[in-house]
Order: structure tokens, then C-alpha cells, then sequence
């Protein structure tokens, strides 16, 4: 037994893990409200785990895009479930996001300035994944956002139209668009994990704020047993209520027009500009 204790201090491996996770001092006093970073590192294990296999069977390219989801769904095995999990995976991803920003508002998080501005980094980066990830499935929806969203870029002066144009890699939003959007969803996700472990490692710098907002060294208890505890009991809410979802309303997020395969003739109705 004091062998394993002494491996955990000392092996230059285990003690990266045993001082992130372990033996880390943490306030006493942290609530609920400070389970949603471990609940985001969660969110992004399964986007990228679920995402990885639906890499594997989908198709970056206009003519067959759509038919390769549908072809994820009916005929992959547990492809549904996979696909399933990542659509609304995404969703619970940004529910986590915006509680976890809301916590750090409410009580101040924001001091720890280095902390905080990693953290404007991965909303951007996590916004940026999730929006050229709506755009591969190419439905209706997918079709119009990627036009409406990239079309906001035009209005830079004098360099609006080229940037767009650089965008797109043409004309409009097509087969080129599409392409590129898979390449940047496969690759920032990669990012995210970097720029995660970073804005740990500034968190522990200083080590976590807590709910009265003043630190107290003195007022300290290790990672492990109490908050692992906390944490998996927070991951096993938030992982029934994603199944749940997932389960029995798998498309109640989803917007119904995007079941139709893009048609840069027909604009959805709902769309404005």
C-alpha cells in the first residue's frame, strides 16, 4: 500500500493526475454550481467519442451528405443511437456552457483573469464547432444557416465580399463549403482539448473560487473522495436527462425542415434575411 501511495506522488505520469484530480486542495464549501466544468470535460469526451464514429460512415459531399445521415440511422448498427447522442450531446454541451459562464458571473469567477479568458477562447471555439457541425448534414436548415451566418461576414467594408467568397471556396455555399466544414469539425474539437487543459492549468494556479467568493487556505479538503464523488453523481444526472432525450424525443431540439435536403432554390419561410 505505500508503494502505490508513493507511485501516485512521485511517478512523473501519475503525479500530473494525482495533483489535477487527487490530492488537489479544494475549497470545502464549493455547491452544485461548480459541476458543470467537469460536466463540459464530459460533453466534449462524448462529442468527440460519438463523433469519431459518425465520421466513419458519413460522406463529406453534397450529392450524398444527407442520404449518408439517413444511412447512419437506418442501417449502422446503434448508428441512430450514436447520431442521436451526438445531436443533442451538442445541445447539452452549451446548456452546460451557459450555467457554468452564469456561475462564474454570479460569484465572480472573472478575477481569475487568465482562467476567464480561456474560457471566452473555448466558447468561441465550442461555438464555432457547433456551427460548421450543424451545416454537415446538409438539410434545409443546415443549407440557409451556413448562408445566413457566412453572409453576416459581407457587411466587413471593402473586404466583406472576398472574405465571404474565401469562405465559401466559390460563389454561394457548396460542395467546397461543405468539404472544408467537415475538415474544421473534425479538427477543432482537437483544439478544445488543448485549450481545456490550459484553462485547468490556470485554474490551478490559483486553485477554484468558491460560493463566499474569499479564498482561505486553511479551509481546504482533497479532490478525491469529495468532489470525484460530487462530480460522477452530477455526470450521472446529466447523463440521464441527456438519455432521456436521446431516448424519447430525439428531435424535440432539432428543427423540423432540416429532414429536408437542402435546396439553394427554396428558402425556408422562417428564414429572414
Amino acid at each position: 500500500k505505500l508503494m502505490a501511495h508513493n507511485m501516485r506522488k512521485t511517478h512523473p505520469m501519475l503525479k500530473i493526475i494525482n495533483n489535477t484530480f487527487i490530492d488537489l486542495p479544494a475549497p470545502s464549501n464549493i455547491s452544485a454550481w461548480w459541476n458543470f466544468g467537469s460536466l463540459l470535460g464530459l460533453c466534449l469526451i462524448l462529442q468527440i467519442l460519438t463523433g469519431l464514429f459518425l465520421a466513419m460512415h458519413y460522406t463529406a459531399d453534397i450529392s450524398s451528405a444527407f442520404s449518408s445521415i439517413a444511412h447512419i440511422c437506418r442501417d449502422v448498427q446503434y448508428g441512430w443511437l450514436i447520431r442521436s447522442l451526438h445531436a443533442n450531446g451538442a445541445a447539452a454541451f452549451f446548456i452546460c456552457i451557459y450555467l457554468h459562464i452564469g456561475r462564474g458571473l454570479y460569484y465572480g469567477s472573472y478575477l481569475y483573469k487568465e482562467t476567464w479568458n480561456i474560457g471566452v477562447i473555448l466558447l468561441f471555439l465550442v461555438m464555432a464547432t457547433a456551427f460548421v457541425g450543424y451545416v454537415l448534414p446538409w438539410g434545409q436548415m443546415s443549407f440557409w444557416g451556413a448562408t445566413v451566418i457566412t453572409n453576416l461576414l459581407s457587411a466587413a467594408p471593402y473586404i466583406g465580399t472576398t472574405l465571404v467568397e474565401w469562405i465559401w471556396g466559390g460563389f454561394s455555399v457548396d460542395n467546397a463549403t461543405l468539404t472544408r466544414f467537415f475538415t474544421f469539425h473534425f479538427l477543432l474539437p482537437f483544439m478544445i482539448i488543448g485549450t481545456s487543459i490550459l484553462h485547468l492549468l490556470f485554474l490551478h494556479e490559483t486553485g477554484s473560487n468558491n460560493p463566499t467568493g474569499l479564498n482561505s487556505n486553511t479551509d481546504k479538503i482533497p479532490f478525491h473522495p469529495y468532489y470525484t464523488y460530487k462530480d460522477l453523481f452530477g455526470a450521472a444526472v446529466l447523463a440521464l436527462l441527456l438519455l432521456l432525450v436521446v431516448l424519447f424525443s430525439p428531435n424535440m431540439l432539432g428543427d423540423p425542415e432540416n429532414f429536408s435536403p437542402a435546396n439553394p432554390l427554396v428558402t425556408p419561410p422562417h428564414i429572414k434575411p
